[in-house]
């Protein structure tokens, strides 16, 4: 029985696997990054006041917010954004 080509095989399709999450890990950090920006731009006083905008609004922050200081500062890069500067924690 030759192994080669199954290994050749599993190796070729790890790699297919690993290749497809990279490009879907950049396109959540570009989402992320973008929901970022919106977040730290947005003014709490133009939202709409129906409960359902604001609960969703605080899920998108505290979900943010719960990312790593490294995510976080890499979806910023990936859009193009600088953490605001006047904030101690480069939290949202």
């Amino acid at each position: 029985m030759h192994h080669g080509s199954i290994d050749d095989e599993a190796a070729i399709l790890l790699r297919e696997e690993v290749e497809m999450l990279m490009a879907e890990r950049e396109a959540l950090l570009r989402v992320a990054g973008a929901a970022a920006v919106l977040v730290a731009n947005l003014d709490e006083a133009s939202l709409p006041h129906e409960q359902d905008t604001i609960d969703a609004a605080e899920v998108l922050s505290e979900s943010l917010n719960a990312l790593s200081e490294d995510t976080l500062s890499e979806a910023l890069e990936i859009v193009q954004a600088e953490p605001d500067p006047r904030e101690d924690t480069g939290r949202l």
